[in-house]
């Protein structure tokens, strides 16, 4: 990451990294990749360094609004309403939601800026070889940070999530600090779809999660 990044840097980093990675960093997409595959909280947050899910979700609320023109929104009308709710005093962080199928498109030079900065560090290209975002190498496999562990309780009591403490006297279906189960992915309490943290609804069967 870029040394003194914040969150919607490293967003963009990451969403960069990911399209790369799919070839498909001049290939509009709907906005709903960005939180639902692209760069998904669950397996980001300890890269994106956010303290809360509502953190992530205002991250991704500023970079589909326009934020240092990182990637272009489309409709312009929904590109405006995110722009004016970024604007608001307490603006809604998952107010994104409501459009997933406004169509983003990734700013090339500021893509080229973040590729050329992970190259700083690689072997330079052929002699004759031009830089393009196309012919760049793809970047190395994510490497997922595990939580540091804490020291006042066995690890076995501790959420492997959000590294929170999990009650001893009782059986534990899902940790009372973030919601995940203590294994394994999310499950959608009526269907056993799989869902993610933050979602008020399933996308199966519509039922309510009660993991937002």
């Amino acid at each position: 990451m870029t040394k003194g990044a914040d969150e919607l840097d490293r967003l963009f980093e990451l969403l960069v990294a990911a399209l790369r990675k799919e070839a498909r960093l001049a290939v509009p997409f709907p906005a709903a990749d960005v939180y639902e595959r692209l760069v998904p909280y669950r397996s980001n947050r300890t890269r994106l360094n956010v303290a809360t899910h509502q953190d992530y979700e205002m991250a991704v609320l500023r970079l589909l609004a326009g934020e240092r023109s990182y990637v272009n929104l489309e409709p312009d009308d929904v590109r405006a309403a995110m722009q004016r709710e970024v604007g608001e005093t307490n603006p809604d962080p998952a107010y994104f939601r409501s459009f997933p199928d406004a169509r983003v498109m990734v700013n090339g030079i500021a893509a080229e800026r973040v590729i050329r900065a992970d190259q700083a560090y690689a072997p330079p290209p052929p002699p004759g070889e031009a830089f393009t975002l196309e012919s760049a190498p793809p970047p190395p496999s994510p490497v997922v940070i595990p939580l540091p562990a804490r020291h006042d309780v066995p690890s076995g009591d501790q959420c492997q999530y959000c590294g929170g403490m999990l009650p001893t006297s009782r059986e534990i279906n899902f940790c009372p600090q973030c919601g995940q189960p203590p294994s394994g992915d999310l499950k959608c309490p009526a269907c056993g779809a799989e869902v993610d943290v933050g979602w008020a609804y399933c996308i199966s069967c519509g039922r309510g999660t009660g993991f937002e």
